[in-house]
């Protein structure tokens, strides 16, 4: 099944969120998005059995402290710049972290930064550390960050003369895989095919993407499932730049003993 919205459609979307005393603003794309910045012992029952898909606005000076997640993720920072752990980011960065793999603090600079959470599966929240240790399942942890990707201009799109397919993370054993795809005006091509992964979500981070005659313009999202053929992919008059970020195929969380 496909899922998702365009830009224009999430921002109906936006509701505020405070964590550590800031107020960050949030738009829900695929799913549910987070009501609250934390976990609460029962928020279980909300799950609604489908991906998760959120676009973060995080204020000047905001810290998101070092937590984890219940599933695998994938964040992308669109906008402003600030310290991912000891690491700066600015857009384009990507970051993949499995689940139960702490990571952050996430730091905002002057200007706030804004990226998309993005989860395959519905999350019941984040769980700090270190008081949340007790929840943690060892034996799976795994992080990425690729950072400072560099960012097409409306020029270089038009010059384009054939699709492009960059490797940002090169597909690993279980398929977990980002790639970029270039496309100059109206220039079509097909997305990395996802069966056998955990499905895929396909960012629009420059330019236009038509599809089944919609259009889903820059910061735009589609979730697709590992049941679902490779996506077809139209650039609009502008070109396009986009992501796929592949997560890996789904496996069984151990019960905590």
């Amino acid at each position: 099944m496909l899922y998702g919205k365009s830009s224009t459609e999430a921002q109906v979307t936006s509701h505020v969120v405070e964590v550590n005393h800031k107020n960050y603003i949030l738009s829900g794309y695929v799913g549910a998005a987070p009501v609250r910045g934390f976990y609460l012992e029962g928020n279980e029952v909300n799950d609604n059995g489908l991906p998760q898909g959120f676009l973060v606005e995080q204020p000047p000076g905001a810290v998101t402290n070092p937590h984890f997640h219940e599933t695998n993720q994938f964040q992308v920072i669109v906008k402003g710049d600030g310290m991912f752990g000891k690491k700066p980011i600015i857009p384009l960065s990507i970051q993949y972290a499995n689940a139960h793999t702490p990571y952050g603090p996430i730091v905002s600079g002057e200007n706030g930064v804004t990226y998309f959470t993005l989860r395959a599966s519905w999350d019941p929240g984040a769980k700090y550390m270190p008081a949340a240790r007790d929840k943690l399942v060892k034996g799976n942890q795994r992080s990425k960050l690729v950072a400072g990707l560099p960012i097409d201009t409306l020029e270089s799109r038009a010059a384009r003369k054939v699709p492009m397919t960059d490797t940002i993370i090169a597909e690993e054993t279980d398929r977990l895989a980002v790639w970029r795809l270039c496309l100059g005006p109206e220039q079509t091509t097909v997305a990395p095919d996802p069966a056998g992964s955990g499905g895929q979500y396909i960012v629009v981070s420059e330019g236009c993407l038509i599809h089944r005659g919609e259009y889903f313009p820059y910061l735009s999202v589609l979730f697709v499932t590992e049941d679902e053929p490779a996506l077809r992919i139209a650039a609009g008059a502008e070109g396009l730049d986009l992501l796929v970020l592949q997560f890996p195929k789904r496996r069984p969380w151990p019960c905590m003993d």
